[in-house]
């Protein structure tokens, strides 16, 4: 061991430099496991000694790049590169979960720059909470509960090294000029990662890359149904279906455990190879409960979310079951006005668009002119008041017209917005389940065969769009549009 001033620490190890992204990697596991080793082991001995007289502290993995020139890259590229010469490093967390994003990513910079990566311990302290995170044996007692603060011996979760700077793109280059390499700092990955677990009841290595978002219950009962048929279905590519409490089944008849109290988003995965599977939350309802969970699961750099769930329609010409598919969002949410200003456009990706108007048609048998008989494509209004309607009408009325909108939800332009700021692909197709504008509203015994039949089409159509989006390029769902004038270069 070495004395830090204050702090124990492991042995210092020297950085490595690596030309081939497998063996960078795999020495990212080989420091992030020893860091976790030295704080759970020091925790152990501190908790039955009862001895807080020494202070300990272990450090995450980093990853650093310098370069040195303008090199001509690939115009077309939107990631995998970086924009000037410089010095760039990022913190790494859990290079288990992330291996082959991490991988390919190294691989990317590597072969654009015609470098060997840095890989060593950075100076940016590991929280003991996250040390210990992914072993469900250890409990991290709270403040107050042992007979010393445990912020005395150990590093705990900090606000500065957890915030959205780079992703805001507010961030600053470090004292010696070290730029950002990736979107989010290891700390920031780790609280997101324990928030998803504690939000979903799933573990972030369920999760799959290709993300849907609903707001209502039918949709959970559909997913489960699909999946096992899924499983049913030897070519489908489908190996398992995971509920909330990771209850994981691989075939179709097999009975899956309830939880005896749900979370507060249910999360479910239909999953394949390399998580191109589906993963499934049930956000329920409010621009919060949006926010929150892309928050969380943007850290685990998805390839597309999508929005499916319900509407309010707002043209009489639309009937129950319609859908609509956003080319447009107005934004009266209000969650993401201090990260995403309202000035800022949050443009329709066409590569997404494209995939969700495919499979409409596809699953609905209805091409073309036909195809305008059962969806709308237009703006989307979001708000963040469920009960909107019992104001005064004149004034959301007229701002609704004036928009262009033709339906009004709460959740579908935070998820939109969140997925511009954070980098991810992002769409939406909702499903007409009222028309208060017209006096049919969301009561009992209102839904007819054809909506009933639309619902279940739903989320079939958002399965195949993800489907086709899987099928697809990275470099070619990772639109250009998504990126700013000085990005990481992980993407």
């Amino acid at each position: 061991m070495t004395t830090a001033p204050d702090f124990v620490t492991p042995d210092p190890v020297a950085p490595e430099l690596f030309d081939d992204p497998k063996q960078a990697v795999a020495r990212l596991e080989e420091l992030y496991d020893q860091a976790t080793a030295f704080l759970l082991e020091k925790f152990n001995t501190t908790l039955e000694s009862r001895n807080a007289s020494t202070r300990f502290r272990a450090f995450y993995p980093q990853i650093k790049i310098k370069v040195a020139s303008h090199l001509k890259h690939d115009s077309r590229l939107s990631f995998g590169h970086v924009p000037v010469p410089g010095i760039y490093a990022a913190t790494i967390t859990r290079p288990d979960l992330f291996h082959d994003y991490l991988e390919q990513q190294l691989e990317l910079l590597i072969r654009n720059h015609q470098l060997k990566v840095e890989i060593g311990p950075s100076d940016t302290a590991m929280p003991v909470h996250f040390a210990v995170a992914s072993r469900p044996e250890v409990t991290i007692p709270q403040e107050g509960a042992l007979e010393f603060s445990l912020r005395d011996v150990f590093d705990v979760p900090d606000l500065a090294n957890m915030n959205d700077d780079i992703v805001n793109g507010t961030s600053q280059p470090g004292p010696d000029g070290t730029r950002p390499l990736a979107p989010f700092t290891a700390q920031r990955m780790d609280y997101s990662l324990a928030r998803l677990s504690h939000y979903t009841a799933t573990h972030a290595e369920h999760f799959q890359n290709h993300v849907l978002f609903t707001n209502y219950q039918f949709y959970v009962d559909e997913f489960e149904k699909i999946g096992r048929e899924m499983l049913a279905d030897p070519t489908s590519g489908y190996t398992s279906f995971v509920a909330p409490g990771n209850f994981e089944i691989t075939e179709p008849q097999a009975e899956i455990p309830g939880l005896a109290k749900l979370p507060q988003m249910p999360t479910y995965h239909i999953k394949k190879p390399n998580g191109q599977g589906v993963t499934l939350v049930n956000i329920g309802v409010g621009p919060s409960n949006a926010k929150t969970a892309t928050d969380h699961i943007a850290v685990l750099r998805p390839h597309a979310w999508l929005m499916v769930g319900h509407c309010a329609g707002l043209r009489n010409s639309q009937q129950l079951g319609d859908f609509v598919l956003a080319h447009a969002y107005l934004r009266e949410d209000h969650v993401l006005d201090d990260d995403v200003p309202l000035w800022v456009p949050i443009p329709p990706l066409a590569e997404i668009q494209v995939a969700l108007q495919e499979a409409v048609a596809e699953v609905t048998q209805l091409e073309g002119y036909e195809l305008k008989r059962i969806m709308r494509t237009g703006t989307v209004a979001t708000i963040d008041n469920r009960n909107w309607e019992l104001r005064d009408q004149s004034g959301p009325v007229q701002r609704l017209s004036q928009s262009r909108a033709v339906a009004l939800d709460m959740e579908s332009a935070t998820i939109a917005a969140n997925g511009f700021r954070f980098r991810v692909p992002y769409g939406t197709l909702l499903c007409v389940s009222d028309k208060p504008l017209h006096g049919e509203l969301k009561l009992p015994g209102m839904a007819t065969e054809f909506y009933r039949t639309q619902v279940a089409n739903h989320l079939r159509i958002g399965i195949l769009a993800m489907e086709k989006i899987s099928a697809m390029p990275l470099e070619k769902i990772h639109s250009r549009k998504l990126r700013s004038f000085e990005e990481t270069a992980f993407l």
